[in-house]
């Protein structure tokens, strides 16, 4: 079959869910992932035709893009801060504003002497895109990564191979504190007994009353559990993870957060009231308020 007839079936699909630039896209990702052809080959060889054989994955992700899921599930990978990150349904997929993170903290810490080996905590890792990231792009730092779904954990620790890092995966619940000092949290040393010079997380922040603002793509296919929170507590996991902080933070380490974009002043009033100084809200590419950062110099 003629690749430019299944693009055009892929419009006649797709255009009325995605509009007509985003199926274009699509389509690109998918020659690109499956027929290892960029976007110019239509133009060069508009006959260029595709067996049985390969057009069937092409029809199969048509399929599941017409049911709203994520073109990074289907291909089972995306590009974060210039690395490749394989995605499936238990993790979250790495968004362009946590790549202003990872730089943020990148650009507080890259000057650090090679002497100064800083020690690094993400707490909820998922996909391991922001412990990953700074081990690559601060390749002296000890870098640890938590979360409380093992399968998550799978995936984050086949990223680090892949992108050929060494991060110390944990698995723990930040919401029970005995379950850090458990033999199965313990990597080269006692993680109860270690220190950080960054703490970072990316938690849960999005609030049930705002799933009304939230994609299909994303409410039918990713999971809830690292997304939203209760309307009446929704700071919960930026009240633990500070108070965590306070109590692993090196003096004058640094604690980073991606909020909430609609509760940033209360986010850092949070803080304030925890002891954290030299209080930083920075807004996104977006113009939204989305990360956080604190001192903690007691």
């Amino acid at each position: 079959m003629r690749l430019k007839d299944i693009q055009k079936v892929f419009h006649q699909e797709l255009d009325v869910i995605y509009g007509k630039n985003e199926v274009t896209s699509f389509f690109n990702i998918l020659m690109s992932h499956y027929l290892k052809l960029n976007r110019i080959a239509l133009v060069l060889e508009p006959e260029l035709t595709v067996s049985k054989e390969e057009e069937q994955p092409l029809f199969e992700a048509l399929s599941r893009l017409k049911q709203e899921e994520p073109i990074q599930y289907i291909i089972g990978e995306t590009q974060f801060y210039d690395l490749i990150f394989k995605v499936n349904e238990h993790t979250l997929i790495p968004r362009p504003e946590t790549e202003e993170l990872v730089q943020w903290i990148v650009n507080c810490h890259s000057e650090r002497s090679e002497e100064s080996r800083l020690k690094i905590l993400d707490v909820g890792t998922g996909t391991g895109c922001i412990a990953i990231s700074l081990a690559k792009n601060l390749p002296k730092a000890n870098v640890y990564a938590l979360d409380l779904s093992k399968e998550a954990l799978k995936v984050a620790r086949m990223n680090a191979e892949l992108n050929h890092v060494e991060v110390h995966f944990i698995n723990a619940d930040i919401l029970n504190r005995d379950s850090w000092n458990l033999p199965a949290c313990w990597q080269d040393r006692e993680f109860k007994d270690l220190q950080f010079d960054i703490i970072v997380s990316n938690p849960p922040y999005v609030r049930n009353q705002e799933k009304a603002e939230i994609k299909n793509n994303v409410l039918k296919h990713e999971p809830h559990l690292a997304l939203f929170v209760e309307d009446h507590d929704p700071l919960q996991f930026y009240n633990v993870i500070s108070d965590i902080a306070v109590d692993k933070l090196t003096e004058n380490g640094l604690l980073f957060f991606e909020i909430n974009q609609y509760l940033g002043n209360e986010t850092k009033q949070l803080l304030h009231n925890k002891g954290f100084t030299d209080l930083e809200l920075k807004t996104d590419i977006f113009g939204n308020n989305r990360m956080l950062k604190g001192l903690k110099n007691f």
